[in-house]
């Protein structure tokens, strides 16, 4: 009961997501070394492409219908093709602290589009809690003295307003299809799309070493294809797209542990001062309100 409990969850899904996007700060970075941002994002998809067909071949996944393929081109569009530039043309120049800190902007966005686009609301508690940890993250990333200002930031504000455009258009998708269908053929859409790049990418393969490919294959197949099938997943359990887009604010803190695992670099004070921050901030987001009607209706019982 537990276990099936935990599987419909959509907090499990969004947890495997930031576990596996935070290290897509580190992995990118180091497979630029190598790769340029457009090439890196062709090789990504093309990795998470052929995991997505072994995947779907394996669970004998169905075609969207026709008249819904415009939707799945609009998709991998914004949230491959378009979204993968803009994030690796602002790696190149931003660190990954700072990357993390103006993407922790996304669920704010997704929090406002949904509320004119889908009529979501949030309560006072959970606009509240946003705030908590937006403040975790600037703390996190400020306290370290690693915010960086330059074009980069442009692109990434851009890559900001495509990702919370894509879970909007996720959150459309899942309400008839499955999770691993809705990402699963906006990947394929984007991977077409981003073999624009092909004759570039061609050009640079033959120089890489093979650890660049391990990089890639991790961002391809963990950060990418795994990843956004269980984000799109958890967007078909969540009642709105706010609850889900919210797990994001967690990956910026992740992102500074997986630098401890991958670079030894050790967790300083503001790592853990700005991550603890973050975490109580999810914990007000998901059951601050439960706490406050809980506590009312003991006080009006005495």
């Amino acid at each position: 009961m537990f276990v099936l409990k935990i599987k419909e969850s959509f907090h499990t899904y969004a947890i495997i997501t930031i576990i596996f996007w935070s290290l897509a700060f580190v992995f990118t970075r180091l497979s630029l070394a190598y790769f340029t941002a457009f090439s890196l994002g062709f090789l990504r998809y093309v990795f998470a492409s052929c995991a997505l067909i072994i995947m779907a071949l394996f669970t004998k996944m169905k075609v969207p219908k026709k008249s819904d393929l415009k939707w799945f081109a609009l998709s991998g569009a914004i949230g491959f093709f378009l979204y993968m530039i803009t994030f690796n043309k602002g790696c190149e120049t931003v660190s990954s602290a700072t990357g993390s800190v103006v993407l922790a902007i996304v669920p704010v966005i997704t929090a406002l589009l949904a509320r004119f686009i889908y009529k979501e609301k949030l309560t006072a508690v959970k606009w509240v809690a946003i705030a908590i940890e937006f403040s975790g993250v600037v703390m996190l990333t400020l306290m370290h003295g690693t915010f960086s200002v330059n074009h980069g930031l442009i692109w990434l504000f851009a890559a900001v307003l495509l990702l919370s455009a894509y879970n909007l258009l996720q959150r459309q998708l899942t309400k008839t299809y499955s999770g691993l269908q809705a990402s699963a053929f906006s990947i394929f859409f984007g991977t077409l799309m981003l073999a624009v790049f092909l004759p570039t990418t061609v050009k640079e393969v033959p120089s890489a070493p093979p650890i660049a490919f391990v990089y890639v294959g991790i961002l391809g197949v963990f950060s990418s294809a795994v990843a956004y099938a269980a984000w799109a997943q958890a967007f078909k359990k969540a009642k709105n797209a706010s609850s889900v887009s919210n797990y994001m604010f967690i990956t910026p803190f992740l992102a500074s542990l997986t630098g401890f695992i991958f670079n030894n670099e050790m967790p300083d004070s503001s790592t853990l001062l700005g991550g603890g921050i973050i975490l109580f901030g999810v914990f007000i987001f998901n059951f601050g309100a439960k706490l406050f009607i809980k506590k009312n209706k003991e006080t009006a019982g005495q």
